[in-house]
């Protein structure tokens, strides 16, 4: 059942990679894949009890980050339609598109580790539909805070869930994790940002193409300054409360909802609905959040099979090299998710053999939390800026796979070469 579900899952992504030839949404593409690949794991068991037990424990976990993605897709869009972005658009303009591509990679690189790449991404994306309106130039600014989100989150113990996972399981200390891996993680950033400038040197924003000028209402820079501040609040209230980050994001979302709607309360019912998080709910990509939701139940159906495991055993075997074992896992996170992949990692590499703070254990949270970038599927920042730009999978892989990857490994060699001097 193993070779089935792997070839099922491999037939869904080919599917979803040629979503605009065959015309058929990725959103359908990932749920039957996600579906079929479970269905044959249900047939692949003794009892149908023990498959839903498994299914129903892995649906937790899928449960949270959709919860989490669906609360900051609201907030993001209530902070839109109130214009809290033109204020952020008007501080950070600038007439020519090489700086703004700096200056857009560096804030969302610095963002990411304060929120997370998810957030942070869905937050930028929008920042930059408002600051571009060419659809070409969107594609290449949206697919540089991804390569960003991802690179800033890698550094931070909340800023990337694998991070966070091997700060929370004890293989690394916040201090540590930040002193280690910062500069690579910011190499991984720069040489991109670096290579595209030249594509856009000289090249200015015409006033046309700017963010939109609408008048702004008098609420925004309060309704700006809640969700900016609310949704710091979710790692803030995950620290706190040790509960998972959805839990933060759904308090977050329920005191935004309270503050639209008390400054709107003695408007018309209207103008009280345009603004309301009703209406932002209504707006909200719902089919990115269902594609999300097929590709996770795909993935947790190949790690509840174990045919994730089994490749961490082959590596452990087969490979004697820790910057080799590290380098492979953060590859493969570009094809299959870097959360079950540092879980099993986690599962596989004894802290008797790599104790806490170990190089192995930071030089994973880098790879693990940057190579991603490498397929715009790749990563949770990937699959909801792909939904929310409309980026073409073999768009991506022709414009900007070569350059993540080129970042990639100029980190990944900045990180050895910081041990060798140290050591």
């Amino acid at each position: 059942m193993t070779i089935l579900i792997t070839i099922a899952f491999i037939v869904g992504y080919i599917l979803i990679a040629i979503e605009h030839r065959i015309r058929i949404d990725k959103a359908a593409s990932a749920l039957v894949t996600g579906v079929v690949c479970w269905l044959l794991y249900y047939l692949g068991q003794n009892t149908w009890l023990d498959a839903e037990v498994e299914l129903l424990h892995h649906l937790g976990d899928i449960s949270a980050i959709l919860f989490f993605l669906l609360g900051a897709m609201t907030i993001v869009e209530v902070v839109d339609s109130h214009g809290g972005f033109t204020l952020i658009t008007r501080i950070i303009r600038t007439q020519y598109k090489s700086r703004l591509l700096l200056l857009v990679g560096l804030i969302t690189f610095f963002l990411s580790a304060i929120l997370d790449n998810l957030t942070t991404s869905i937050v930028m994306v929008t920042l930059c539909r408002k600051l571009l309106l060419e659809k070409k130039d969107r594609l290449w600014f949206a697919s540089l805070v991804i390569i960003a989100a991802n690179a800033g989150g890698a550094w931070s113990p909340i800023g990337d869930v694998t991070t966070t996972m091997l700060w929370i399981g004890g293989q690394i200390t916040a201090g540590k994790i930040v002193a280690t891996t910062l500069i690579p993680s910011l190499v991984v950033l720069l040489v991109p940002i670096a290579l595209l400038i030249f594509k856009f040197r000289g090249q200015k924003i015409p006033s046309g193409q700017r963010a939109d000028e609408t008048e702004l209402i008098g609420e925004s820079n309060l309704v700006l300054f809640s969700g900016v501040m609310l949704l710091v609040f979710v790692p803030v209230f995950k620290t706190l409360t040790h509960m998972p980050p959805f839990m933060g994001m759904l308090i977050a979302l329920g005191i935004m909802w309270f503050i639209s709607s008390i400054i709107h309360l003695r408007k018309h019912p209207d103008v009280r609905y345009k603004f309301s998080v009703t209406s932002a709910l209504r707006r909200i990509d719902t089919s990115s959040i269902l594609f999300f939701l097929g590709i996770l139940l795909a993935v947790s159906a190949l790690e509840a099979e174990g045919v994730l495991r089994k490749m961490a055993i082959f590596i452990n075997a087969y490979i004697d090299n820790i910057y080799i074992t590290g380098t492979l896992l953060g590859m493969l996170s570009a094809v299959i998710d870097n959360v079950p992949l540092v879980a099993a990692a986690q599962g596989m590499f004894s802290m008797e053999v790599f104790p806490i703070d170990h190089a192995f254990w930071e030089f994973l949270a880098l790879s693990a939390g940057t190579g991603g970038s490498a397929l715009i599927i790749g990563s949770a920042a990937g699959v909801a800026v792909m939904g929310i730009e409309k980026i073409d999978f073999f768009w991506y892989l022709k414009h900007i796979s070569l350059l993540a990857l080129v970042g990639f490994f100029a980190g990944l060699m900045t990180f050895m070469i910081q041990q060798w001097i140290v050591s």
